[in-house]
């Protein structure tokens, strides 16, 4: 009885132990873990890589890793890495005559491994390393290494037990101790042993939200190029700093850092610079300057080149009011109070920040406030009204052409919290009391020894406009922003020595080199287009940090960026590019002129086949509206205030050219017909009418009650003007010459519009139609007598998506797309078609430049502008793409681009289509094979 009750006990083990083998592997083991559910959830910085062959490889071409191997920790834990580079030789070292390639790396390969970055106490911060194991033999060689280190005197190994995991250390005779947790199959390993048993604490709770949680299923490593991503915690960035800087050094930076609580970002290096590219969750807490900020539009930085000083070390920006930090006491006088609520109307929202640099550690930076006047000469007004009722004395210095004024009032209920550290009025400091002065559109506050000496910087023309390095800085970062923060190490050099902690200091001078590799540093956030986006839940920053070394950079920007032959200018280009009608050339093909503007509003034209300049004219102001255009063989260009109309051989205006608006009209857009005529709409919803020799028409203008969904149309059809106008909400409206409307007008489309209008002019109204698609997917044929003759539905309707029609480039009559964007998805629908011809996935959100060029049955394309990541891609009439392995920099058939969309013409000697991209300051000039 004894033996078979023994072999039924056998027999029970074996079958309890087979089911709890099948239960772990069917159960537990089927789930993948998360490695980021491992991470606890007080990193600051979280670094994940899955190509290290790749990143060491780019920081060695970026000049960086040299840098990185002269560290002083690197050289501590260099012994370390000796020895774990024999991991993968079963702890047997790597034999340094055969220089066999594998080692560390080649264990390392494509896994994803976590690096995070923890504050584990007072001025202390420690790593947490995570990395998989994926086969039985790599399990064993990490285990035997850790036993034979165990067995070197120099080492102890043991293992102890903590709340049911094994942890396993390894202790060495200075002290040190490293500790390993394996849980399935994930080896994680720290310096610091609390992080590991924080892990086990994470592990007790499987459901709890991850240090990723913000992002959901976004992975920025499946994008080309990426080499890592970098979360970053921004509620915990403080606490870093606190460990590098001295305390009360760094506040108004970390309220400016507190517009996101969480940022994901992911890694690029090109020439002379890395670039972190991602998204940011905006920080949802009650007192941060995010909620103070919502919904302000972002502004432009560029405007700054001209007013920045060349010692300028550290520049923050912001765009949109903050509420006062110290409000004006019950006691102060209604005339002041007016007096400043008027100043405060004159200027722009937003203000921007401007430290210089010093001669020597320790001295304080001069710091400055420029303030963006909307009209200067009354902002003068009322700084002279508050400096009469404050007291301050009328007497003012000079620099230049600049004067300096005692301001006469406090800047708290001015700036808010930029304006601590500001001296208040009758307080002087090291440099006097708060002054005031007026350069250029800006409103610059400091005191007046820093005034004085950042005047006679600006007087002496030492700006960034006229510094290489900082212009080619402002073009390479974002066009628009509602947080910048740029830094220049050279210039703040001294400073960052004289706000480092004591025992910060002498680490920071050893690394020197490492720090001034990457001298320029800029980091911004980008709010959604649309301030109804920022409201709505799960909305995002785009964000962006740069780090630049500005020689390698210049001498990379005289390299081909993307193929295709170049013309550089010395200004930024903005819009897109205009083609002319082609001549022949020499060598018997065709070639046409190219038509550029640039950011500040001066036109340019290349004659046929050369570099050269033919003429070039600088507007007034910026380019509005779709652009120049080609109307009777002028160009029609309109600026905020003028519309002109130029000859393409020597950019002269037509004669009683410009015609000039009044200042309180601002123009969005100009259209023209076959008529001598023009209709100019404006941005308060008003349109009129003019003829070419500057007589407005009686009847008009007329006021719109929503905003234009598009340009309006002027047509002539049987001898007669006819306006039409597409509303946002939906009406369209068509006028007679006398302001009168058509009968049968204004014709509902069923639902909001958004885009242009396509008119097909016929003999009679009834025989004449537009085309439109609504917000609800349906495309509309309706005729000039105000009849819907068709209406039907394109695409899927939802409440997120948006259409917009597309006319062909040239105004092909009857040749169009239409364009369905719902968020990331991006798709395309011909008229007759039912399944989209494009389809494409997007990272970034925002509208994305279409444009549809139709050059007969078989020879259309497609361009597609993605603006954030700056780059154009060309597809054929079937979808298909275009370019790759021609000239394209990318197997997708992708093109940097930083314009607004793309000039094509199709070659038929050649067979291939010329495109025309702008590449910041370059216009380049490609030849697209033809498949």
């Amino acid at each position: 009885m004894s033996r078979k009750l023994l072999a039924l006990l056998v027999a029970a083990f074996l079958l309890l132990s087979l089911a709890t083998y099948v239960y772990y592997r069917r159960t537990l083991a089927a789930r993948p873990v998360d490695p980021y559910a491992l991470v606890p959830d007080d990193a600051v910085l979280v670094l994940a890589t899955h190509d290290h062959a790749a990143l060491v490889q780019h920081l060695q071409e970026a000049g960086v890793w040299d840098n990185l191997t002269g560290v002083r920790y690197y050289q501590q834990v260099a012994g370390q890495l000796a020895l774990a580079d024999s991991l993968d030789n079963g702890g047997r070292p790597v034999n340094p005559v055969t220089g066999r390639q594998r080692g560390l790396l080649t264990f390392l390969g494509k896994k994803l491994v976590i690096t995070s970055l923890h504050i584990t106490g007072p001025g202390q911060v420690d790593v947490l390393y995570q990395v998989p194991l994926i086969s039985v033999r790599e399990y064993r060689q990490a285990r035997g290494l850790l036993e034979t280190l165990g067995r070197d005197p120099r080492h102890t190994f043991s293992i102890r037990k903590y709340e049911g995991y094994e942890l396993q250390e390894l202790t060495d005779r200075t002290g040190g101790k490293l500790t390993v947790l394996n849980y399935r199959n994930h080896l994680l390993l720290s310096t610091h042993a609390p992080l590991l048993e924080a892990v086990v604490h994470r592990l007790d709770h499987p459901g709890a939200p991850t240090v990723r949680v913000g992002f959901g299923g976004t992975d920025l490593l499946r994008l080309p190029d990426v080499d890592a991503t970098l979360l970053v915690n921004f509620r915990r960035v403080p606490a870093l700093l606190d460990v590098l800087f001295q305390p009360g050094t760094h506040g108004l930076l970390d309220q400016a850092l507190g517009l996101a609580h969480e940022g994901l970002l992911g890694l690029r290096f090109g020439p002379g610079q890395v670039a972190l590219t991602g998204f940011a969750n905006p920080e949802t807490a009650a007192n941060s300057w995010q909620q103070q900020l919502r919904g302000q539009p972002a502004q432009s930085l560029r405007p700054l080149a001209e007013v920045l000083s060349q010692r300028t070390a550290l520049v923050l920006a912001v765009a949109g009011p903050l509420a006062p930090a110290r409000p004006l006491a019950a006691d102060t006088a209604r005339a002041t109070r007016q007096a400043l609520d008027s100043l405060r109307a004159s200027l722009a929202p937003g203000a921007v920040l401007a430290y210089l640099g010093t001669a020597a550690p320790g001295v304080p930076a001069a710091r400055l406030t420029l303030l963006c006047c909307l009209a200067p000469q009354r902002t003068a007004r009322w700084l002279a009204r508050l400096r009469r009722l404050g007291g301050a004395s009328p007497a003012f210095a000079r620099v230049g052409s600049y004067a300096i004024y005692e301001a006469g009032f406090a800047a708290g209920p001015l700036l808010g919290p930029l304006a601590d550290k500001l001296p208040a009025p009758g307080q002087p400091d090291a440099g006097g009391a708060l002054s005031t002065a007026l350069v250029n559109n800006y409103l610059v506050l400091s005191d007046n020894a820093s005034l004085r000496s950042y005047l006679a910087d600006v007087a002496a023309g030492q700006v960034w406009s006229s510094s290489a390095t900082q212009v080619a800085l402002l073009q390479h970062t974002l066009p628009t922003a509602r947080l910048t923060l740029l830094a220049d190490v050279r210039q703040g050099w001294n400073a960052l020595l004289g706000s480092l902690a004591e025992d910060r200091r002498a680490g920071l001078l050893r690394n020197e080199s490492l720090l001034r590799h990457f001298s320029q540093v800029a980091w911004q956030l980008m709010p959604p287009e649309l301030p109804s986006e920022e409201q709505g839940p799960g909305s995002q920053y785009f964000a962006q940090l740069l780090l630049r070394r500005p020689s390698q950079v210049l001498a990379a920007d005289s390299a081909a960026t993307g193929g295709g032959v170049g013309t550089r200018f010395r200004t930024a280009l903005a819009g897109r590019p205009v083609l002319l009608p082609a001549a022949p050339v020499a060598d018997g093909t065709l070639a046409a002129p190219a038509l550029v503007a640039d950011s500040l509003g001066v036109l340019r034209l290349l004659p046929t086949g050369t570099a050269s300049l033919a003429w070039a004219d600088s507007l007034p102001g910026p380019v509005v509206g779709i652009g120049p255009r080609l109307v009777r063989g002028r160009l029609l260009v309109a600026t905020p205030h003028q519309v002109h109309w130029l000859s393409p051989a020597d950019g002269r205006e037509a004669p009683g050219f410009p015609l000039n608006l009044p200042d309180t009209v601002t123009v969005a857009s100009v259209a023209a017909g076959t008529s001598p005529r023009l209709v100019v709409a404006t941005a308060g919803h008003d349109l009129l009418l003019f003829d070419t020799n500057g007589r407005r028409y009686p009847g008009w203008p007329h006021h719109l009650e929503a905003p234009l969904a598009g340009p309006p149309l002027l047509l002539t059809v049987g001898g007669r003007d006819v306006v039409v106008a597409a509303l946002r909400n939906g009406y369209i409206y068509a006028f007679d010459q006398a302001g009168g409307r058509y009968p049968g007008f204004p014709v509902s489309a069923g639902a909001r519009l958004d885009g242009p209008l396509l008119a097909a002019v016929g003999p009679t109204l009834a025989r004449s139609q537009l085309r439109t698609v609504n917000q609800h997917g349906e495309l509309l044929t309706i005729t000039l007598s105000g009849d819907v003759v068709a209406r039907r539905r394109v695409a899927t309707w939802s409440r997120t998506a948006s259409f917009r029609l597309v006319p062909e480039a040239s105004g092909r009559a009857g040749s169009f797309v239409v364009v369905r964007q719902d968020g990331g998805q991006l798709d395309v629908y011909s008229p007759a078609g039912v399944a989209p011809l494009l389809s494409r996935q997007l990272l970034t959100s925002g509208e994305k430049p279409v444009q549809w060029f139709d050059f007969g049955p078989t020879r259309q394309v497609l361009a597609l502008t993605e603006p954030q990541p700056g780059q154009v891609s060309l597809f054929d009439g079937q979808g298909r793409p275009l370019g790759a392995g021609a000239g394209s920099p990318s197997p997708a058939g992708a093109w940097p681009s930083t314009g607004t969309g793309v000039a094509l013409r199709y070659d038929a000697a050649r067979q291939r289509y010329q495109m025309l991209r702008l590449v910041r300051r370059e216009l380049r000039r490609d030849d697209v094979r033809v498949e």
